[in-house]
């Protein structure tokens, strides 16, 4: 208990130390018929993406995505702190696992987020960094994306519960508000649909 108490102070003047970023309203997301009137599919298609890609390289999305082995905080992507790693699967080093501080829920007195799956996703599905065309080839390949068909795809980013918590970020340490992944969890799911509609076709940077 004692423990627990340590790191959550820690993690509490770590961000204060790091200034907090001012909370943003979410940005809205166009849907699938605002693309309508591009006639050529494949453009279409990028065009559907790129939209989707406002939620993807948002913070709250980034910060679970990083390249490396250790998360980051907040919109500007400070690091974590106190400092943590992945460990062997994704969810801490032992005897500190991410559940040691992150909850089933937001935890609204220390303004620590929290989901019951809280954890990094795998390297192989690290984007920081990246491009938006360089995240979607690496999130359509099979070998890089835990197997996932397109269609797996689309309910993976459509219904997961912890991919929604982008959207019910709760407050940070200063009580006020984490901005939001844009639009909703339904609009992007809505986007991602049509883009496999559309051939699933990849920016091209």
């Amino acid at each position: 208990m004692i423990v627990m108490r340590l790191i959550r102070l820690a993690m509490l003047v770590g961000v204060l130390a790091a200034g907090g970023s001012a909370a943003r309203a979410a940005e809205p997301l166009k849907s699938p018929a605002d693309f309508a009137g591009i006639a050529d599919r494949g453009a279409r298609s990028q065009a559907l993406f790129t939209e989707a890609g406002k939620v993807i390289t948002s913070p709250r999305c980034l910060n679970c995505h990083p390249v490396g082995d250790s998360p980051t905080q907040g919109d500007d992507l400070h690091a974590h702190l106190p400092h943590v790693v992945r460990g062997a699967d994704g969810h801490g080093a032992v005897g500190l696992a991410c559940q040691t501080c992150h909850q089933a829920d937001n935890f609204a007195s220390s303004g620590v987020p929290g989901n019951p799956h809280w954890g990094l996703a795998p390297r192989s599905m690290a984007w920081q960094h990246h491009t938006l065309g360089q995240i979607c080839r690496q999130i359509k390949d099979k070998s890089r994306n835990g197997g996932r068909s397109l269609v797996q795809l689309h309910t993976h980013m459509a219904d997961d519960a912890l991919v929604g918590w982008a959207w019910h970020p709760g407050i940070d340490s200063h009580g006020q508000p984490r901005t939001p992944a844009p639009g909703t969890q339904q609009q992007f799911g809505e986007l991602i649909e049509a883009w496999i509609q559309t051939g699933a076709v990849c920016p091209a940077s």
